[in-house]
């Protein structure tokens, strides 16, 4: 399994446990997930190249320990840390996401593309254009003028500006493929049953 210390699955209820177990192994029987199974789990179906992209990094910083699969543990520790980790764990797990080149810094292609990338997957009702998002990002949390965000610039800038902090949280909302797996794979979104009650 994963390199996991399990302190993720002891932040979750049983029942969450449970019902994201019986979804993993049912979509995954072997136990463990690789790309094309990520994309299928989630429903994601004809995506654009930068899209493509966003997914594979995603799925990258889901697998932990770097075998080329995702087991239950990583699974649920990913979704765990998405869904309840603290301010610090998200953005640092937002940056990796962020920094595709894996150099330690974000410049404002990568932070553009993977920003497009979201809003196509996980649409929101952002009123702000991604270029206009990626500048003002840039604009506030880019200390040195650089055209770059360390870790430390990122996680410091973005902690100190609620604004940025409510976009990228919002951008990164699971909460619809939540639903999917409460729903056994059904997407929430079509057929008119949504959980809007949520």
């Amino acid at each position: 399994m994963g390199n996991m210390d399990g302190k993720a699955v002891e932040e979750l209820s049983a029942t969450e446990c449970h019902q994201w177990y019986k979804k993993f192994m049912t979509e995954c029987p072997s136990g463990q997930l690789t790309l094309h199974e990520f994309k299928q789990f989630f429903g994601l179906k004809n995506l654009s190249p930068s899209s493509n992209q966003y997914i594979e990094q995603m799925f990258e910083t889901f697998d932990f320990n770097k075998d080329g699969y995702i087991d239950f543990m990583e699974y649920v520790a990913a979704l765990s840390l998405v869904l309840k980790g603290k301010v610090e764990q998200k953005l640092k797990w937002y940056f990796k996401l962020y920094d595709v080149d894996g150099n330690g810094c974000i410049d404002r292609d990568e932070l553009l593309n993977i920003i497009k990338a979201i809003r196509t997957i996980n649409p929101c009702q952002e009123i702000m254009s991604a270029e206009d998002f990626t500048n003002m990002v840039f604009d506030k949390i880019d200390i040195n003028g650089d055209g770059e965000l360390s870790l430390e610039e990122f996680m410091t800038g973005v902690q100190k500006d609620e604004l940025l902090l409510d976009i990228l949280t919002r951008s990164l909302d699971l909460t619809r493929i939540v639903r999917m797996i409460k729903n056994d794979g059904k997407n929430p979104d079509e057929g008119g049953s949504a959980g809007a009650a949520e």
